[in-house]
Order: structure tokens, then sequence, then C-alpha cells
């Protein structure tokens, strides 16, 4: 007799459903990079670390801001990014997100409340700081989630913005998101704090340690961080362990971990135990799965498609949105 469900029904298959569209976009746009050489320049996949966008999504709503660093492609779909332009984007194509100037490392889309996708190490840490701060000032009980990844924790924006973030009691929720290396580099190397939660003691901020690799577990500790924040209780940090089972980028040969380590962290899949979950509770039958996972093929098909038989940017567009008129009228509301 299984254990009882943490969630509903729907919640899981929610889960089930957007993991498996983060995960099979990122196969077919690998595939694409790698064996058909239709996407160019960097490439960092989220595979492995799909749980993070499922339980953030149950835990938050439409109207709260997410912000990244450049492995932002589960992040972007989570936050309702479409897949079509998503793809275009990686394709460098007119119709993508970022209208095929960003690439890879800077997915953005104003409408869906997602904010980058950057590649400055660290920089959104501030900036998802500066999202949330916004939403105060304007008297909402909205909320910002910051990401970034265990070597940007090494930076002296964090420390900086931790500090007025609990000074204002600003409503942002820092997720680290620990896959253990910083390109090829461990934790344990980089510092002597090696739990990164602690950090957040300095500035006696509320922090927690989470399995990344569980749904569950992320929805859970991020509904608290986010209840806290919405009631005027200020930032949390969350240390979210999590793995990612491709290397830092497409082309990292990943020599600095076995192939022991990545196959023990294989068995912790976290889209294999939120389907183990479905059929142990008989929340879908298998017929039922095998017709959603047809369905996110079908949708990611339709996102190459999209992506190949879209237009280049023209030639035009080529200082736009990167230089701004010195004589712009600036108007302040």
């Amino acid at each position: 007799m299984p254990v009882a469900a943490k969630f509903s029904k729907e919640t899981y298959l929610y889960w089930y459903e957007l993991m498996q569209l983060i995960r099979q976009f990122e196969l077919m746009a690998e595939e694409k990079y790698k064996m058909e050489g239709k996407i160019r320049g960097f490439f960092h996949a989220y595979i492995g670390q799909e749980a993070i966008a499922a339980g953030c999504m149950t835990a938050t709503r439409p109207e709260d801001k997410f912000i990244t660093a450049y492995r932002d492609h589960g992040l972007a779909i989570a936050k309702g990014v479409s897949v079509n332009s998503c793809m275009a984007e990686l394709y460098g194509k007119a119709t993508g997100c970022a209208k095929g100037k960003g690439g890879s490392m800077h997915f953005f889309s104003k409408e869906a409340n997602f904010f980058g996708g950057h590649g400055i190490v660290g920089a959104q840490i501030g900036t998802g700081a500066g999202l949330a701060f916004a939403e105060k000032y304007k008297g909402t009980d909205n909320v910002a989630l910051a990401y970034f990844g265990d070597g940007a924790a090494r930076q002296g924006m964090l420390h900086e913005t931790f500090n007025l973030a609990m000074l204002w009691k600003i409503p942002v929720v820092f997720i680290c998101e620990n896959n253990n290396y910083a390109m090829g580099t461990s934790v344990e190397r980089t510092s002597n704090v090696i739990d990164i939660y602690k950090l957040a003691d300095a500035y006696e901020m509320p922090a927690d340690t989470i399995d990344g690799m569980s749904a569950e577990a992320v929805h859970e500790g991020v509904s608290r961080a986010v209840k806290r924040a919405r009631e005027n209780g200020g930032p949390t940090l969350l240390e979210i362990k999590t793995y990612r089972y491709k290397g830092h980028s497409i082309s990292d040969p990943q020599k600095y971990r076995t192939k022991e380590e990545v196959d023990e962290y294989r068995g912790k899949d976290p889209i294999q135990q939120v389907l183990q979950t479905i059929l142990d509770h008989k929340f879908a039958t298998p017929e039922e799965i095998d017709a959603i996972n047809k369905r996110v093929d079908a949708i990611v098909e339709e996102s190459v498609k999209f992506a190949e038989e879209s237009p280049w940017p023209d030639d035009s567009e080529v200082l736009k949105d990167v230089y701004i008129d010195q004589n712009y009228p600036f108007i302040v509301d």
C-alpha cells in the first residue's frame, strides 16, 4: 500500500507534464545543436533540475516575478514563455522571446513575468531584489524569486543585496540552485561554508535547505518563504540541493566528476519520482501517461518547425534594444 500522496492528482499530473516538457525541449535542442548545428553559442541545460521549476510554479502566482542566471530554459518554460518562442530564440530567429538577440543565456518575457536569463554571474541577485522592491513600492503583495547557482553565492553582490533586503524587508525569495559544481569546481573547493543556506545567518535572514530532486519538497519550502514575503516578513534564502545530469555547458567534458556519482543522482530523477507517485496512486493509467508524453513531443516538434520557418532578424534590428537615444523623453509616474 503506497504512502498517502501529499498533493492532489491534478498537481502531480501538472508537475509531470511540465517537467517532461522542459526535459524533452532541452533534449531536442541539444540534438539540434550537436547533431545538426542549427543552434550555436552557449547552451546550459536544466536537465535534472526540473523539480525546482515545477515546485516553484505551484507555490507562486502568475503575478510573481522570476529572474535567474543563464541556465534559464526550464524556468522560462515553466513561467509560461511559449515553447515556440524559446526554441526560436535558441535558433537566433526574430520570433524568439528576445527577438533572436539573446540566445540560450538571455530568455526574457515581461508578459510572463520572466525577467531573464543573465550571463553576468550573480547580477540577477541584486536585480531580483530590485524587482521585489518595486512591488513593495507599488503596494502589491507580489513576490520576486531570484535564482542563482552555488558559484554565484561567492559573489559580493549577494552580500550587498542580503543586507539591504533584510534592512528594507523586501519581498524576495533568494533561491540557490546548488547543483554541487560551479562550472567544474565543487562547493567544497570554493568556501569553508559548504552549507550555503548558513550565509543568511550573518543578516539574521530566515533560511532553509531543501531537497531539489523532489517537487513536493520544493513546493513546501517555497510556499513557506513566499507566504512570509507576502505578509511583510521580508526575504528568505533557500538552498535547494539539486543535480544537473548534463555538463555545465554543452561543451563540458565533465572530467571533474565520476560516472558513479552521476548514476547515483540519476536514481533520484525528479520526473521518475513524480511518475511513480502517479502510478502508485492510480492518478493516471499507463495509456494516459503515454498520451501526455505524445502531447509533449508534439509541442516540442512544433517548436522546431516554428523556429526553422521563422525569419532571421532584419539588419535594421542590430542596434535596437541595445542603445537608447540620449534625447529620449523619460517619463516618471
